[in-house]
């Protein structure tokens, strides 16, 4: 089974469960704010009527801003202290804001709602667990329904709970009796082997930890929750005295994710004969484990809010996990949040070996807020720390290129290749390309092209290389045949990549093929809407096909898009006079740089995040 297929199936009952809320929550909202204008933002404290309110709640809650969010559903409340539908969405903010305490007083008030049935439920076990009332808790999980995801998480919390009580083989008994899909699988093994390393069965625990880590098929659908099989099976035989059987398991766990710090941490460790400590090592962290590794399957673009629920819900559990931190640090930075990522990072305990992902990403999260000197020192300081860590220079090096500064960042990858040595990995590619990156921006191509051809020769088919390496030859007026088959190779390898189809188009333009270049930026117009640079280029090729007022069309909407300050003068240029004829034009060597710069999208490998 695909691992889309997989997940499709595992979100079913999620979405659904939070379908159940926003769908009563948003007919109730279309009633009573139908007649309510969008108006200018305005000061918490000065609302004081209920549609002002829960306008408010419902923008703040859109944007995900859950603490105004909160905030105003509870100015709403004060007006109407029994709508259930209010009382659902503050619920849901709650948990999502991390404020488990009064989420689950909002629960148990709204535990016979057949609206928000599942959650509650959920969530009162979950508070249950926590406060080791392990029976009350198993009988609240008690699903007999037919969905598959909430018969898989109800079982699993179940017998975690069960063996909160004392009770491990009937906790044994009732994963071994849950009957679900192919991708249950890999749970199943995960929890149970689990179980039996924290009850002392060391056969069950070996053989179900085993089944887990073999599942390849599996781990390509859940791989946080099959590594999390494969670091407790290595800390198993270690703990064993069994050294080589765990250095073989944490090799299985590396043939699946290249360069995973916490897996190079525990080799580590291993190999020093370090003592060992299991993950989950009693009811209350198996019970967080069982949302951790539900949440991590569903986490993707678009599943954000269910996948944050289910990681806040674990982490009320289990507070000090990295796994949790560093997954919620992610997704807060996928959906622009900085500064909330930025806590999440702090918060990792500094004994965790996820503190050194954490303490990359932190960096980065601060240069993305413009506290761009604060995050050099900080990325700076982890390079000193440990100078044969590659990511840290890619880390750095990102922020170099952010702000433009391309000497420092040719000086950052030069130490980087030092540290790589005579034989570089396929993996070090993007080391070459970024110095390439960082040389051609100084204009020094003797030492850039070097570097890009050494990445192409350590990972030949990388669409990134091709496409700037190709389009900086077509640029030149160099290689013109050569690097127009690369950048075509690159299309095809990535045809959705708006900039690299751009790319295409603006070297047949810059050869004077311009029924070619209309076409392909057309494409590239279609796949990145509202890039001023792809607007630019397809006026420009509108021109010389003839197309006069489109073209001009383009260039005014490339205005609106914010070009780059340098670029604007010349757009409106050409929105006045259009292009000189061709028998002026200046030739494509000479003014390349000023009036096509390149757009790519390297694709450096991120600093380790499991999400």
């Amino acid at each position: 089974m695909r691992q889309k297929t997989i997940l499709r199936l595992l979100s079913g009952a999620a979405l659904l469960a939070l379908a159940a809320v926003s769908g009563g929550y948003q007919a109730f909202a279309e009633e009573k704010t139908a007649a309510v204008e969008e108006t200018e933002p305005f000061d918490i404290k000065s609302v004081n009527t209920f549609s002002g309110a829960f306008l408010a709640a419902r923008t703040a809650d859109t944007d995900r801003d859950f603490a105004s969010a909160t905030e105003l559903y509870r100015i709403a409340l004060q007006f109407e202290p029994n709508n259930n539908d209010v009382k659902q969405r503050l619920m849901i903010t709650l948990l999502m804001a991390g404020q488990f305490d009064e989420g689950a007083k909002i629960a148990e008030q709204l535990k016979s709602d057949p609206a928000v049935e599942r959650i509650t439920t959920v969530i009162r076990a979950i508070e249950a667990i926590r406060k080791r009332e392990y029976r009350n808790a198993q009988k609240l999980l008690n699903y007999q329904g037919p969905n598959d995801l909430d018969r898989l998480m109800n079982g699993l919390l179940s017998a975690w709970a069960k063996f909160g009580q004392g009770k491990p083989k009937e906790a044994l008994a009732e994963i071994n009796g849950l009957d679900g899909p192919e991708w249950f699988r890999v749970f199943k093994n995960y929890h149970a082997g689990a179980i039996a390393v924290a009850a002392g069965d060391k056969q069950t625990a070996r053989t179900r930890l085993n089944d887990a880590i073999l599942d390849r098929e599996g781990g390509s659908a859940a791989p946080d929750t099959f590594m999390r099989a494969v670091e407790a099976l290595a800390r198993f035989e270690a703990r064993e005295g069994n050294k080589q059987k765990a250095l073989d398991t944490v090799a299985v766990g590396e043939n699946m994710v290249n360069n995973y710090t916490p897996l190079q941490a525990l080799r580590t460790d291993i190999e020093n004969g370090v003592p060992q400590e299991q993950q989950v090592k009693n009811a209350t962290q198996g019970a967080a484990a069982v949302l951790f590794s539900i949440g991590a399957a569903l986490n993707r673009d678009g599943a954000e809010d269910i996948v944050s629920l289910y990681l806040q819900t674990a982490r009320r559990l289990d507070p000090d996990s990295a796994d949790i931190l560093v997954m919620l640090g992610g997704i807060a930075e996928n959906l622009k949040k900085p500064n909330e990522a930025i806590e999440l990072y702090k918060a990792i305990p500094e004994t965790s070996p996820m503190r050194r992902v954490s303490e990359l990403q932190l960096g980065l999260s601060l240069a993305s807020i413009g506290k761009v000197d604060e995050a050099k020192k900080h990325l700076k300081a982890l390079i000193d720390v440990d100078p044969k860590n590659i990511r840290n220079y890619l880390a750095y090096g990102s922020v170099l290129s952010d702000a433009k500064d391309y000497k420092e960042m040719g000086e950052l990858y030069d130490r980087a290749v030092e540290q790589i040595g005579s034989v570089p990995k396929r993996s070090d590619w993007t080391v070459f390309f970024q110095r390439g990156i960082a040389y051609e921006r100084q204009k020094l191509w003797d030492k850039a092209e070097p570097n890009f051809r050494k990445a192409l020769e350590l990972n030949p088919d990388q669409p990134q290389v091709l496409n700037y390496l190709g389009y900086s030859w077509v640029d030149m007026n160099i290689n013109l045949e050569e690097g127009l088959e690369m950048i075509r190779k690159a299309v095809e390898l990535k045809p959705d990549d708006g900039y690299i189809v751009d790319s295409l188009g603006w070297a047949y333009f810059r050869m004077n093929r311009f029924d070619d270049a209309v076409v392909e930026l057309e494409k590239a117009a279609e796949l990145m809407a509202g890039d001023p640079t792809i607007n630019d280029h397809l006026g420009d090729a509108y021109w010389r096909v003839g197309r006069k007022l489109e073209a001009v069309f383009q260039w005014t909407q490339t205005l609106e898009l914010k070009p780059e300050e340098a670029e604007i003068p010349k757009i409106k240029a050409k929105i006045e006079n259009g292009l000189p004829p061709l028998k002026e034009a200046v030739p494509a060597s000479a003014d390349a740089k000023e009036t096509a710069p390149k757009k790519v999208t390297p694709e450096a490998p991120a600093p380790d995040k499991k999400s």
